[in-house]
């Protein structure tokens, strides 16, 4: 006689039968390793369409947002290209490393002790067993020489420009917008999207790590005119802007932010050329996010599809008139806020963070997606449990850094700036999302205050001999004049 069956619990049945799904699933992973497609875009800030941009014509960037998850709250490590994108290969800090400024890719593990001990993104993938490749602007310049088993290099400068500006030629910065030149090819973003495509469409033995790095929207906004006739300038809107935003800053603030060789708002309000500056902005994005499309396309068609994790990233934001400028080196929000997409295997669809992230996040979260072990040296923090749990209750913070001990704190509902003189800011983003009020004055605002203030790195080493720049006096009169 048979023994009678036991009946099996089903909520017990459900798990084991998970269990041994993830199981399957994680044995997969170690087997076939993830290719990873990494997109680097400079100077964009959340001017799309899949971010809530009322005129972006950005429909490749949504379609990637809509298959993935969108950090909508992504927050870089410094607000200008060198010190942001260090962060993002090394996993440090600038307050660790002591790059604050321009460094040489070449240099950058010679700076101080901290990076002497480092292993750069794409060595610990190659290490790991990916074939390395890049093209266009990844770090600063390149790419370190010898860095990427296979490279396509960049062109120098952010050209092509004509012969004499159009609107502005104020020494020190390449802005300027306007129509030109007459076709895509002649853009070195066309190019690199080129290079990119014929990679996609090749055979590997072992998985690969491709990089692309796109140059627009960083100045000139030159760009054909097919792109600005995507757009009514009549019918852009204009960003939120208080003409009095500036009058509670410290003096401090104000001395950091003297950026004379870039256009004021008050400018281009009287010179009526600000919808023209946010036109050239929106079709130079618009143009970017064709070419970011045929990478993407070409991706969907090559027998890479299923599995490459894809993630896309801006090095920064940008101010477009907001707090009385056009430029980015600012602790605000609006210089700041970086744009971070992950999609592919694994990654929800269509969803959306709106907590604080770290933008050097990327480094871990994209070795614990690979199924590799947690880089040791790195400060940053894997966004992992957020791409396995979007709904997860995140309750972390974010810091941006611009030079030696100036800091911003944010949280899902405070700014927090303290400068290296010990002046303040402090803004309820509950209230006032914009950031025009500075309430570190407010006495109901002393405790939050003193709870941020714990938040603030501990470490502030000093400038790295390699830097360009080796002192803050450098941000208050006017030397920096090529990080725009």
């Amino acid at each position: 006689m048979l023994p009678v069956m036991k009946k099996i619990d089903p909520v017990l049945f459900c798990f084991i039968w998970l269990l041994f799904i993830n199981m399957g699933w994680l044995q997969a992973q170690q087997t076939s390793p993830p290719n990873i497609l990494m997109i680097a875009v400079d100077d964009l800030n959340d001017f799309i369409g899949g971010m809530g941009h009322p005129d972006a014509h950005t429909p490749n960037l949504d379609f990637l947002i809509a298959r993935g998850l969108l950090f909508a709250n992504a927050q870089c490590q410094a607000p200008m290209c060198s010190p942001s994108r260090m962060s993002i290969m090394t996993g440090l800090r600038p307050s660790t490393t002591g790059i604050y400024g321009f460094i040489d890719d070449n240099q950058i593990k010679e700076t101080n002790e901290a990076t002497q001990k480092i292993t750069l993104l794409h060595q610990y993938f190659k290490d790991a067993g990916y074939y390395t490749m890049g093209v266009g602007k990844i770090f600063h310049n390149h790419a370190p020489e010898g860095l990427l088993d296979e490279s396509g290099g960049r062109e120098a400068g952010f050209g092509p420009k004509p012969a004499q500006t159009f609107h502005w030629d104020k020494k020190g910065t390449s802005t300027d917008w306007g129509a030109f030149p007459e076709r895509d090819d002649q853009m070195p973003d066309y190019r690199s999207a080129k290079w990119a495509i014929e990679r996609l469409q090749r055979d590997y033995e072992q998985p690969f790590f491709l990089s692309v790095g796109f140059l627009r929207p960083h100045v000139p906004w030159h760009v054909p005119q097919k792109w600005f006739d995507l757009y009514d300038t009549a019918r852009i809107h204009y960003p939120p802007y208080l003409e009095t935003d500036r009058d509670d800053l410290p003096q401090i603030a104000l001395e950091i932010d003297d950026l004379p060789m870039m256009p004021t708002t008050r400018w281009a309000i009287e010179n009526r050329q600000w919808k023209n500056i946010l036109h050239a902005y929106l079709a130079s994005v618009s143009f970017v996010d064709h070419y970011i499309g045929e990478v993407l396309t070409a991706l969907e068609e090559s027998k890479h599809a299923k599995n490459t994790l894809i993630v896309l990233w801006s090095d920064h934001g940008y101010r477009l008139g907001e707090k009385g400028t056009f430029a980015k080196v600012a602790l605000w929000n609006r210089a700041t806020l970086s744009p971070l997409v992950f999609a592919g295997p694994g990654i929800p669809e269509n969803k959306r963070v709106d907590a604080p992230v770290e933008l050097f996040a990327i480094y871990p979260t994209l070795a614990e997606l690979a199924g590799l072990p947690a880089p040791s040296h790195i400060e940053a923090r894997s966004l992992y449990p957020l791409l396995a749990e979007p709904d997860k209750n995140w309750q972390t913070h974010a810091i941006s850094t611009w030079a030696r001990d100036n800091h911003a704190i944010v949280t899902n509902d405070y700014r927090y700036i303290r400068y290296e003189d010990g002046a303040e800011e402090l803004y309820d983003l509950r209230r006032d999302p914009n950031e025009w009020y500075n309430q570190a004055a407010a006495e109901m605002y002393a405790s939050v205050k003193v709870e941020l203030r714990k938040l603030l790195p501990k470490t502030n080493v000093k400038w790295a001999e390699a830097s360009r720049y080796d002192n803050n006096d450098y941000f208050r009169n006017q030397k920096i004049r090529d990080s725009q």
